[in-house]
């Protein structure tokens, strides 16, 4: 399993549709973690200052129809997918629940109801 981290509002814009942020076309991959406490490293550093929901989408690895590399700099090697996620290959849906000066954990994002 891998996980990549996404605000609420752009994981449900379009749920219909593969996911494809930002990151695909400006870099021509998703950005992923290997692990809970990578993933939980990187909101704390790379979104402590993204307003709203952030979620942690675990995938399996296995069921993405795009291909996942381990790719990176310094030894540090992270899982990217090079092309859209496809939602069927979602395993859980995490909140990333982020308390002011103490850790980031996941909890079981629970989809409001309508």
């Amino acid at each position: 399993m891998i996980f990549h981290l996404v605000p609420l509002t752009d994981w449900t814009a379009e749920p219909e549709l593969p996911y494809a942020p930002p990151s695909l076309a400006a870099d021509g991959f998703v950005h992923c973690s290997a692990d809970r406490p990578t993933a939980l490293a990187i909101a704390g550093t790379h979104y402590a200052d993204v307003p709203g929901t952030l979620l942690a989408v675990e995938l399996d690895e296995r069921a993405l129809t795009s291909e996942v590399r381990r790719e990176g700099e310094s030894g540090d090697l992270y899982p990217h997918v090079h092309g859209p996620l496809n939602r069927d290959a979602v395993l859980r849906v995490w909140e990333v629940v982020r308390t002011p000066g103490g850790p980031a954990e996941l909890v079981p994002w629970r989809r409001p109801a309508h």
